[in-house]
């Protein structure tokens, strides 16, 4: 391999890394811009008048302090959608993974064939269900849809099948552990690494969706961040007033998503075998 094509993977890679990251760069720097700023300065040049803490100033002040709301909302969604659909998808994967049963073949096909779905052919007859049951506009309408992740129960289910051994479970067996006794304190552990995926892709997704909370609710005391933020702009008519606003609310709903990543990435650092020799 010539010295050349050595550089030509770290270019693609680099490529890469400014399309992800230059966007991000932005928002920083336009949420220190004021309104005037935004449009009559260079995009990457940040201003230090302080138009940071203004513009935070207007966004938590804006209509008595709705924005506070919509990030409690979005954290309530996010948190409590995240941990309970890990919950499902943990056991069902385990289930499917570690035991057969009559349908255990079907009922995983079918799984996969749920994830080739795409989550907007669900919303509408999401609504509908929800709306026949006097169950929409409230948390439930947004939390209900996203426990069960197809995808999810399936990245958990080949997980378990690779990371526990079969002989530990039997060993447990013997001790007189129950079923439920060993995936909590056999079967859980060893699956740590893909739990935490799993509530890392679901805590993002939900953090971001837009399009549920869109169907399911009118009340703005219900909106996540996503909803609540389109509503800004669809409010103030797209005015250049209103921009820097609505950029500081998007920098600060990035907030928790790098300190998630950042706090829980040690635990991608487990590898199969370090699980299993370790108990």
């Amino acid at each position: 391999m010539t010295q050349r094509t050595r550089w030509v993977p770290t270019l693609i890679l680099l490529i890469g890394a400014l399309y992800c990251v230059l966007p991000v760069l932005w928002i920083v720097i336009a949420a220190t811009k004021t309104n005037d700023e935004l449009f009559s300065t260079a995009p990457f040049v940040p201003a230090f008048n302080g138009g940071f803490f203004t513009n935070l100033d207007a966004l938590f002040s804006y209509n008595d302090g709705i924005f506070g709301r919509w990030v409690l909302n979005s954290v309530i969604y996010a948190v409590g959608g995240g941990v309970l659909s890990t919950a499902i998808a943990g056991a069902a994967g385990y289930a499917l993974g570690k035991y057969r049963f009559t349908g255990s073949i079907m009922l995983f096909r079918a799984i996969v064939a749920a994830v080739l779905l795409p989550q907007i052919l669900l919303a509408v007859p999401q609504f509908l269900l929800l709306a026949k049951a006097g169950m929409t506009n409230n948390y439930a309408a947004v939390l209900l849809p996203q426990l069960v992740s197809p995808f999810a129960i399936y990245l958990c289910k080949i997980y378990s099948e690779a990371s526990v051994p079969d002989e530990i479970m039997e060993a447990a067996r013997i001790d007189g552990g129950s079923e439920w006794r060993i995936f909590r304190s056999v079967g859980a552990p060893l699956m740590l690494p893909a739990l935490v995926t799993v509530f890392l892709l679901q805590f993002i997704g939900i953090w971001n969706n837009f399009l549920l909370p869109f169907v399911m609710i009118n009340d703005d005391q219900l909106f996540p961040l996503t909803l609540g933020l389109y509503g800004l702009m669809i409010i103030t008519g797209g005015q250049a007033a209103q921009y820097s606003i609505v950029i500081a609310g998007v920098l600060v709903s990035i907030v928790p998503l790098a300190i998630l990543f950042l706090s829980l990435q040690r635990y991608w650092k487990l590898d199969l075998i370090s699980g299993g020799v370790k108990l």
